[in-house]
């Protein structure tokens, strides 16, 4: 037998530096992932069993029912998709839009023009609507343009992470219905922290993320679908395109019949049962009670250290705040400092306003007083040293 040979790259001695993986300790206060609850880290640890185990069957109906719980609904396909949010975003588009149908999406930000690209990736007859980054649609704007356009699907941000406004949703799935058009809304940054009432606002279909509300790691996208989306989907002409997201299948594994469809990300689902209970623990009131109360704390703060706030407070989102860069500041530098110095991470401005604003979230597990005290703090003594001119104030 002949001595293989290996890669260079790959062999022993090349990969002999590598020690045992080491992430440093992050305060996460940036537009996401955040933080995950230490509980529910101790519940991802757990040993993986099989995807179609009995424990594992019974722990699927634990999610579901707590996931309707936190979505406020009775939805039958309630589900943790396996993916981020974009995969459950994606299943959106893909599975209840056919060949040139009409779908009218409302644009006020980066994940806005997502959705117009995936609806136009699946030749969606695509619709836009649009406001600058940091305003919300007024009722009547949206009732005008769904009257007018009469859409299959008309689709819009919640709480919208690149520029940190929160969309008044109430009063559009009357509408929707009364146009005979699906009502999906994107809760992504939504969903565990701020109120939302799938059932009581007649939202068809909705879709979100483990990593920000629900106080989970990336890699799942709790998904809601109520009989009206189910009715759609079963008219198709056509098969769902897109195989792994096809809900006519997923529905076979996450219904009553629990067929294998692909192998589930068993941990993560030990994760966001957990997530999910914490919440169902503390009381859904109560976490809204929560992020909305640290979030006018983390701005009442900042404006009392003479920082101006992007969003005006009736439509600014509590769980993401854009606070603008003042001109006399580097805004990379300063964010660069409480990472390195301070283990603590915000983000840069998205799309439209990158470079304009740093983007500061309270969420999930991360909205708490002592964080808002800890950055507020160190927005007073540090952000003085990223000053461009030494006589600025801000």
């Amino acid at each position: 037998m002949t001595e293989a040979k290996l890669i260079p790259a790959l062999n022993k001695e090349n990969l002999s530096h590598f020690s045992k993986t080491y992430v440093p300790s992050r305060l996460l206060l940036g537009p996401g992932p955040s933080n995950a609850h230490p509980e529910v880290l101790n519940a991802l640890s757990l040993n993986p069993i099989g995807h179609l185990d009995e424990a594992y069957i019974s722990l699927m109906s634990d999610v579901q029912q707590l996931l309707r719980y936190t979505w406020q609904c009775n939805n039958r396909l309630t589900l943790p998709m396996s993916g981020t949010g974009s995969a459950a975003m994606e299943a959106s588009i893909a599975n209840f839009i056919e060949e040139g149908e009409k779908i009218l999406i409302a644009k006020k930000g980066y994940f806005g023009d997502r959705l117009v690209d995936m609806a136009t990736r699946y030749k969606a007859q695509v619709s836009v609507i649009e406001k600058p980054w940091g305003e919300a649609f007024t009722y009547e704007e949206i009732k005008y343009e769904i009257e007018t356009k009469k859409p299959a699907i008309f689709a819009i941000v919640h709480a919208e992470t690149s520029s940190g406004v929160l969309q008044p949703l109430d009063g559009i799935g009357d509408i929707c219905r009364k146009n005979n058009c699906l009502f999906l809304v994107d809760a992504v940054t939504s969903l565990g922290a701020l109120e939302l009432l799938i059932d009581e606002w007649k939202i068809d279909l909705a879709y979100s993320c483990s990593q920000k509300g629900l106080s989970c790691p990336p890699g799942l996208s709790p998904f809601t679908m109520n009989k009206r989306a189910e009715e759609k989907l079963s008219s198709r002409k056509t098969k769902v395109p897109n195989w792994y997201l096809d809900l006519s299948l997923l529905n076979k594994y996450w219904g009553s019949d629990r067929v294998y469809h692909h192998t589930a990300p068993v941990n993560m689902n030990f994760a966001i049962r957990e997530g999910l209970r914490l919440i169902a623990k503390e009381g859904l009131e109560n976490v809204w009670n929560r992020h909305n109360t640290n979030a006018k704390k983390l701005w009442k703060g900042l404006e009392s250290l003479g920082m101006e706030l992007h969003v005006s407070e009736d439509y600014r989102l509590p769980t993401l705040t854009t606070v603008k860069i003042p001109p006399a500041v580097d805004g990379d530098g300063f964010r660069n400092h409480l990472l390195r110095s301070f283990g603590i991470e915000i983000g840069n401005g998205l799309g439209a306003l990158s470079g304009k604003v740093w983007r500061v979230g309270l969420m999930g597990f991360n909205s708490c007083e002592e964080n808002v005290d800890r950055l507020l703090n160190l927005f007073d003594t540090e952000l003085k040293k990223f000053s461009i001119f030494e006589s600025s104030t801000f």
